[in-house]
């Protein structure tokens, strides 16, 4: 399996379950709240170890029990917590979220994240070198994604980037990308498109883009710009938070095979994310995802 090294952020969830999202001056009452451990970063990284990658984590929390329950959560899942700074600064990341009929409506309050330098990302240079494939999010700051794309590009490693959430990107990150993955309204602002449909957007940029479109699954191009379509893979849903990170972390996990099927590994275990609670509590381990795909062929007619 891949060395994936990740650089991104480190949230602690807030999750509110309830019947409706509430209209702006209403109150409701929720039917459950809990916390998970998230944040982009995070998620995408756990999603990645559980298949078997190795993975070395590159991020910031607070000096608060968030921040401490978070490295240990990490630290459990066999992610290298060497380079993620504690920092007094600002307190651990949070994100807001509401779930409700099984989708869900997210705030985020950057917080560390917002601290990670490109400082911090030079000094942990070593961790790229050791890497195969590095992934990222845009839950850090621009400087940060900047240098990230830079130092990969200098060690000849491929740079995954997951533009989310989405904002226009300088050419100087482009250019060291070696794939994004936006959904179809990151597809738009990050290329800046308003005439053109999302399908002359992906075959303008041929085996440089994977679109993901929820439960049905991803769009790409081969180098020749041909479209290809890896279908989602109907589940019932019970929690969508996560699903996207799933998805990135399987393309790191395994980077190097055909792209067809990396994108058919990443949609299903993508599909077995939402099956359980949590941004983390449904990501597949290697054995899960394999077994959930054996039994998908198993029910295919001959």
């Amino acid at each position: 399996m891949n060395k994936v090294l990740v650089v991104g952020s480190i949230n602690m969830d807030l999750v509110v379950e309830t019947d409706k999202v509430p209209d702006l001056g209403e109150t409701l009452l929720g039917q459950h709240f809990n916390t998970h451990p998230g944040g982009k970063g995070a998620n995408q990284a756990v999603a990645a170890s559980r298949l078997g990658a190795q993975v070395t984590l590159i991020g910031c929390v607070g000096n608060d029990t968030f921040g401490a329950d978070l490295l240990s959560g990490l630290k459990q899942e066999n992610i290298n917590t060497q380079f993620i700074r504690i920092t007094d600064q600002a307190a651990t990341g949070i994100a807001l979220i509401t779930v409700s009929q099984s989708e869900n409506a997210i705030i985020v309050v950057p917080g560390a994240n917002h601290i990670l330098s490109p400082a911090d990302i030079y000094a942990a240079e070593s961790a790229f070198i050791e890497a195969d494939v590095v992934l990222s999010q845009l839950e850090v700051t621009l400087p940060v994604i900047q240098a990230a794309a830079e130092i990969a590009a200098r060690h000849n490693k491929p740079f995954l980037l997951n533009p989310a959430p989405a904002a226009p990107l300088p050419d100087s990150i482009l250019q060291n990308t070696a794939l994004l993955t936006p959904n179809e309204h990151e597809l738009a602002i990050v290329f800046s498109t308003t005439a053109e449909t999302w399908q002359e957007t992906l075959q303008k940029h041929p085996a440089k883009v994977v679109m993901t479109h929820g439960r049905h699954g991803a769009w790409f191009t081969n180098t020749a710009g041909e479209l290809q379509h890896q279908p989602g893979i109907p589940v019932r849903a019970v929690d969508t938070t996560g699903a996207g990170d799933t998805f990135n972390g399987t393309l790191a996990a395994f980077w190097g095979m055909d792209m067809g099927e990396i994108c058919r590994l990443a949609c299903a275990a993508g599909a077995l994310s939402v099956t359980r609670p949590g941004a983390q509590g449904g990501m597949p381990t290697h054995k899960e995802l394999f077994d959930f795909l054996a039994a998908l062929n198993a029910d295919k007619p001959a």
